[in-house]
């Protein structure tokens, strides 16, 4: 298969994947403009350098989702459809997310990425930061061409997902309530790219102000399921089909969702899962028996409903944009996020 065919046949299991009852026509669209966002990105991160060129590709070149750029031309189709600036802000907001992985997996000390190894695993720590900070930069670059409006809105986003990646390294503060402070982290740190994402279209389409702040609200509650689902297949997936290590959380001593829910159980037959829990699980063996414990645990069910009902709640905002494939498109996206299996 040459890398076009590949490409192509990438770009059709992602739309198909985040919209997958969508019409042929409406899957078509997607497919051609992801096509162009990767072309892009293509060009956008090349340099003369080999070595900044290869580890700026590390990530690129792996795949993944592509789930930012699909949501952008997605809500471009409420108003005018893809144009080449819609085409510039899904790049640039992909762009956005890939350097904030480059430093995640630094900070994490991650060995895989998207079923590869990770680039500060294979270039180092201090390559794998500054190849980030160079990824910014060039997202800052495309956004800057589309306008000071654009630079607005990327500027607040950086601002709310390095603000969410520092509180995320943080214990709950004295008062706050644990749950609703973990729910803040995760709509800064995820939710407000995804937000961004969704918002672009629109802005970028000759869609309305009402539309794009509908849209930014949408999007933000789209980052949380994505994330209360990434957080619970960082439990329950093994690494071979999510691409990444397994019970990565808990050997940090990071609280999700699920381990939230069993703090909360009164059974006392969880006294031993609660007490590995409380700390980071660096020795394997324990690591181990809590991820045998915490699969098996009743808190697994509650987080994914917990998901669904926030899924619900973000499909029900479409409501307000009218009907239409697209709009029925949308509202499927967060209920597919939430039952996703890697």
């Amino acid at each position: 298969m040459s890398a076009e065919s590949a490409r192509t046949s990438s770009a059709q299991s992602v739309a198909s994947a985040i919209v997958p009852d969508a019409s042929a026509e409406l899957g078509d669209r997607l497919v051609d403009g992801l096509e162009r966002v990767n072309a892009r990105l293509d060009v956008v991160v090349d340099h003369d350098s080999p070595l900044v060129r290869e580890a700026s590709h590390h990530l690129v070149d792996a795949g993944g989702k592509r789930f930012r750029p699909m949501l952008t031309l997605l809500t471009s189709m409420l108003g005018t459809g893809i144009s080449d600036e819609v085409v510039d802000a899904a790049a640039g907001v992909e762009l956005t997310h890939l350097a904030s992985l480059y430093h995640d997996d630094v900070m994490d000390e991650a060995d895989i990425r998207r079923g590869v190894p990770s680039a500060n695993a294979v270039y180092g720590n201090s390559t794998a930061i500054l190849i980030g900070d160079l990824l910014f930069g060039k997202a800052s670059e495309l956004i800057a061409h589309l306008g000071p409006e654009a630079v607005i809105l990327q500027a607040r986003t950086f601002v709310r997902l390095c603000a969410g990646q520092i509180e995320d390294e943080r214990q709950t503060p004295d008062g706050a309530d644990p749950m609703e402070y973990y729910l803040k982290v995760l709509a800064d740190k995820t939710g407000v790219l995804i937000a961004a994402a969704a918002q672009y279209g629109a802005m970028f389409s000759g869609c309305d102000e009402r539309t794009v702040e509908v849209l930014g609200r949408y999007g933000e509650l789209v980052g949380l399921v994505f994330q209360l689902s990434d957080d619970i297949l960082d439990i329950a997936s093994e690494a071979e089909t999510s691409g990444k290590t397994p019970g990565t959380d808990l050997r940090e001593g990071v609280a999700t969702l699920p381990t939230f829910y069993v703090n909360a159980s009164s059974d006392p037959a969880d006294a031993r899962l609660k007490a590995l829990l409380a700390r980071p699980l660096t020795d394997d063996a324990e690591h181990a028996e809590a991820l045998e414990l915490l699969r098996a645990h009743p808190a697994m069910e509650q987080a994914r409903a917990h998901t669904l009902t926030t899924a619900r709640e973000a499909a029900a905002l479409i409501d307000e944009l009218g009907e239409g494939e697209v709009q029925d498109a949308l509202k499927e996206v967060p209920l597919s996020v939430a039952t996703r299996s890697a």
